[in-house]
């Protein structure tokens, strides 16, 4: 390696250039760098940090724009901020951050090395967990027995887990029927599903302020709105009052929906379609039975 430098050296001298000598450890070092930016990149991915990653970028293109087309104080006002920026972006980031520290001390380095600093979240279900999740959704709507059952998709929702209590139990049709059964310690709060199994229950979930909500609409629908606006979970409420089944993503809201569309949904899931896709198909589909009739 150090005769091959030697000689591009000589060889870039008549140039006045210099190729760089290259040792083992450099390498090692490059390698191990490599594989700690690619972990906190997964890491923020499955957090609710890679949103907040995505805007502080959006500003930085703005004053990068802003700098191209030398907009004085724009630039001025942006430098004057940035000591306030680097402070507010630790206070938004500390759920995250406290998360990534409470790991490393509970886990061995070497297993946080191998596994990455996060549990892969991207998991999903299997075939007989959905057909569980249906059933029991409607078994319970028949006796008019309320339910809050959250899906967790690509961000992580470790924040909301915690405010529960643990379950790490394969889902199925009966162990839902019993969390949610009436007077039960683990009825109150909403059920984390993550893959094919019931992480947390009595979760707490944020509750959306959106105005535009129905009054007829109770506490769990509000609920599931709330955390389809700050995750890309979906969510599935059962009403107490009605028996009628639900569905949120992405801060949208589907009324009392069938069995079928339920399923369609969730089979959507795994193709990575959001609510409001398969809302289109099926208008499309509609459509085209109302031209076709």
């Amino acid at each position: 390696m150090t005769a091959f430098a030697d000689r591009m050296n000589g060889w870039l001298a008549n140039f006045d250039l210099t190729f760089p000598t290259v040792h083992v450890i450099d390498i090692v070092e490059i390698i191990i760098i490599a594989f700690f930016i690619y972990e906190i990149l997964v890491w923020l991915k499955n957090t609710r940090a890679f949103m907040l990653i995505r805007g502080i970028l959006v500003i930085a293109a703005f004053f990068a724009l802003a700098a191209l087309l030398q907009m004085n104080t724009i630039l001025w006002l942006g430098e004057k901020l940035l000591n306030v920026a680097i402070i507010a972006i630790v206070v938004v980031f500390q759920p995250e951050l406290r998360q990534a520290l409470e790991q490393l001390g509970r886990n061995n380095l070497f297993r946080v090395l191998a596994n990455g600093f996060s549990k892969n979240s991207n998991l999903r279900f299997s075939d007989h967990t959905l057909t569980d999740l249906v059933k029991a959704c409607y078994d319970m709507g028949a006796v008019k027995t309320g339910a809050l059952i959250v899906i967790e998709m690509e961000t992580g929702l470790q924040e909301y887990e915690r405010t529960g209590i643990p379950v790490d139990a394969i889902l199925s049709r009966q162990l839902l029927i019993n969390i949610f059964e009436k007077n039960t310690p683990l009825h109150d709060g909403a059920v984390l599903v993550r893959g094919d199994r019931v992480v947390s229950a009595t979760c707490y979930l944020p509750l959306s302020d959106n105005m535009s909500i129905s009054k007829d609409l109770g506490t769990r629908h509000r609920a599931a709105l709330g955390i389809s606006e700050v995750s890309d979970a979906v969510t599935i409420v059962v009403s107490e009052e009605t028996g009628k089944v639900s569905v949120t993503q992405g801060g949208k809201l589907r009324h009392d929906i069938t069995a079928e569309q339920l399923t369609k949904l969730l089979h959507s899931i795994q193709k990575r379609r959001t609510l409001e896709d398969v809302a289109k198909s099926d208008e499309r589909r509609s459509s085209d039975e109302s031209e076709n009739s």
